[in-house]
């Protein structure tokens, strides 16, 4: 791995084309490779083009956590791709009385990015990263990188340090 970023296809237009250009920069201090693939935004497909157990898949789920009548929390939860998010871990780790996956519109619009391309790193002040101690047991991890066709492999350590996640066990069998 190295840290400089390799070059990439030109982007789509839009907000995904922009969050990925962040997202390189902010990399440039990482221990990272890009993987450029086939279109691709399942966890089990994607992580079989990049050529790694789903397990080092950093799967990325975005879920509401009422905490209140009037108050809700959203928490992009980031597991591993084999796991299944446990909504009761997470809704009772941010002290809610209710956990559901967001809806699409409103997980893309925290997201900043389409369905399939979300990042393990939140870049919306409302949307808390919370990350399952599994998944940080592999040297790297794996994630599109804001685009469908363009992932990224990372090495752990440098992901805690950039995204800064709490971590919690929220995903079950």
């Amino acid at each position: 791995m190295t840290g400089e970023p390799a070059a990439t296809a030109p982007a789509p237009p839009g907000p995904p084309a922009d969050l990925h250009t962040r997202l390189i920069a902010d990399l440039a201090t990482t221990r990272h490779r890009l993987i450029h693939h086939p279109p691709e935004g399942r966890t089990e497909r994607v992580s079989a083009l990049r050529g790694h157990p789903a397990a080092q898949a950093a799967k990325c789920l975005i879920a509401m956590v009422k905490t209140g009548k009037k108050h809700t929390r959203y928490a992009l939860a980031v597991i591993p791709g084999d796991a299944r998010l446990d909504l009761p871990a997470l809704k009772a780790l941010l002290g809610g009385t209710y956990a559901a996956f967001a809806d699409r519109a409103k997980a893309e619009e925290l997201a900043g990015t389409v369905s399939g391309t979300v990042l393990p790193i939140s870049y919306h002040p409302r949307l808390e990263t919370v990350a399952d101690p599994a998944l940080l047991t592999h040297p790297e991890i794996y994630f599109n990188a804001a685009r469908l066709d363009v992932s990224v492999a990372l090495a752990t350590d440098d992901y805690l340090r950039l995204a800064a996640p709490r971590i919690a066990p929220i995903t079950t069998a």
